[in-house]
């Protein structure tokens, strides 16, 4: 699972995993399926911003924006996640939601 590099200008984020690494890209398609698992995303950030960090929210938003198809089950891709550890996994939830939200 080799991902090419991610692009920032695009608001791509790369998460590291054992498997190689994931490249994140929040884009309309991502996020509006996003929300229609998570609710409102302006929501989602005030939560976070409010200190109430889910793992779940994290996982869901890392999953509908990953490119390509190397996770074909979810369960795989939030097993990785947690190999991983929380320290990678939220510090590119963090990145991702900075993307999409100007850093706001």
């Amino acid at each position: 699972m080799n991902a090419a590099s991610a692009n920032p200008l695009r608001g791509e984020v790369e998460l590291a995993l054992a498997s190689g690494a994931v490249r994140l890209r929040p884009s309309f398609a991502a996020l509006v399926a996003a929300e229609q698992e998570l609710g409102s995303l302006p929501a989602l950030l005030e939560r976070v911003a409010g200190g109430d960090v889910r793992l779940a929210d994290a996982a869901a938003l890392l999953w509908h924006c990953r490119t390509g198809d190397a996770f074909g089950e979810r369960a795989a891709f939030e097993a990785a996640l947690a190999e991983a550890g929380l320290r990678r996994v939220l510090s590119a939830y963090r990145a991702l939601l900075a993307a999409v939200f100007g850093g706001a």
